[in-house]
């Protein structure tokens, strides 16, 4: 499992699965190896349903954006 946080508040928003995870790790760009945060628009959300993002993960990404123009969300590894 993978914890999300709202990159800016710090707020946890949820738990996704390790599949989950590794759709968000094809299909987004990372920074570099040690990056453990990702920046989603609604466009960004948009790509990943189209791309055939479960359900779930697509919720939890478009509550996390709400209404503002973009959200960085920071993950790590849950134990």
């Amino acid at each position: 499992m993978v914890k999300l946080y709202d990159g800016e508040t710090g707020t946890a928003l949820g738990r996704i699965s390790d599949e989950q995870f590794t759709f968000l790790e094809d299909h987004l760009e990372e920074e570099s190896g040690e990056d453990q945060d990702y920046y989603f628009s609604a466009a960004t959300i948009d790509a990943l349903e189209e791309e055939g993002a479960d359900a779930e993960l697509v919720a939890l990404l478009r509550q996390a954006l709400g209404d503002r123009e973009g959200v960085e969300l920071r993950w790590e590894r849950a134990d």
